[in-house]
């Protein structure tokens, strides 16, 4: 009803309106009392696309088609969002096209974790975290240190004293590029033991099955990765898990016997959160949706057992906390890759 009678005044007007008004006039006196109020009230009205940085299967990917999931199951965001996967570059690939090709839009995000600033660091692209619209830190994802369950090794306070006396004693594993996130977790807590890291050997494997072949089969005698990857492992009883770098031991019953890095002396922890993103120049009404819409949904039945079924752990921050908060890591980080020469 309250269209028709909007219908009826604009018919109105029209007709008693003077001939000699310009049309482009009557036009836009339209259009204040038409199109503005269902820009207002219409978003979102089409499909909201959410970019994953990596192909299917990988974190990142995990990460926007749960939050997809959720968004969409519990109607807090009422149209589709389908996921978009743009790998390359550790990230770079799909940054770059969000900034470039995406500045203003209101129907695409962009989920990250920390090689959303690696990458700006090591000079692999010139856009950052600085270049999107931050809405919201979602969760944390820690690190686990690990041998296979026959090595000679049985703490991390023995591997750390054979590194000390030689750092290319002992080869390590990860499945991010030298200078991520799996390099960087065993390189911080070495570094606060004592050991040389910039000679400490590394090896990057494509994937978390590679990488744990390679662990089993001998090529790499330490494992450093994230929980996701490596816990189906230590609960077969395969790999030996000596440390982690979350602030306190885990609650999951098949990691709760594994002890801090700050349990062992290292004043160190390591967080792989995870965040989403807007493009550049994201419409302030489309920000203040989207930001209210993730601030409901990690309180939500659906999303706490999204967090328990993937061993996440809560770390929501809104946007501007979460601006702060990157601002912290991107120093922290900086000061890390320095100390280790893999600064460009």
């Amino acid at each position: 009803m309250r269209g028709s009678s909007l219908g009826m005044r604009l018919r109105w007007n029209v007709h008693v309106l003077p001939v000699v008004v310009p049309l482009t006039v009557l036009m836009a006196f339209m259009a204040v009392f038409v199109t503005t109020p269902a820009l207002a009230e219409g978003y979102p009205s089409r499909p909201i696309t959410v970019v994953a940085p990596a192909g299917p299967g990988s974190g990142w990917d995990l990460t926007a088609r749960t939050v997809s999931q959720v968004l969409t199951e519990t109607r807090l965001v009422p149209v589709a969002m389908p996921v978009e996967n743009r790998a390359g570059g550790g990230g770079a690939v799909a940054l770059s096209h969000v900034v470039q090709n995406r500045k203003g839009d209101p129907n695409t995000l962009i989920v990250f974790s920390p090689p959303l600033i690696l990458i700006h660091l090591n000079k692999q692209t010139p856009f950052s975290y600085r270049d999107l619209t931050p809405l919201a830190r979602l969760f944390n994802d820690y690190q686990i240190i690990g041998v296979r369950s026959d090595s000679r090794y049985k703490s991390l306070d023995e591997l750390m004293a054979v590194l000390r006396q030689n750092p290319k004693g002992l080869v390590v594993g990860g499945a991010s590029a030298p200078g991520s996130m799996d390099h960087l977790s065993f390189m911080m807590a070495a570094q606060q033991s004592g050991v040389d890291v910039r000679n400490v050997l590394y090896i990057s494997f494509p994937g978390g099955s590679e990488l744990n072949a390679a662990l089993l089969g001998g090529s790499i005698d330490i494992v450093s990765t994230s929980v996701g990857d490596i816990l189906g492992y230590i609960e077969a009883g395969s790999v030996r898990a000596l440390a982690v770098t979350s602030p306190e031991r885990l609650t999951d019953p098949r990691l709760s016997n594994v002890p801090t890095l700050k349990e062992l002396g290292i004043n160190a922890t390591f967080e792989v959160w995870r965040g989403i993103f807007g493009p550049p120049g994201m419409p302030e009404e489309a920000r203040t949706y989207m930001s209210n819409a993730l601030a409901k949904m990690v309180q939500t039945p659906e999303w706490k057992e999204m967090l328990r079924r993937f061993n996440w752990h809560p770390g929501y921050l809104p946007g501007d906390q979460f601006k702060a908060y990157l601002d912290g890591q991107e120093k922290l980080m900086g000061n890390l890759l320095k100390e280790m020469g893999l600064l460009k």
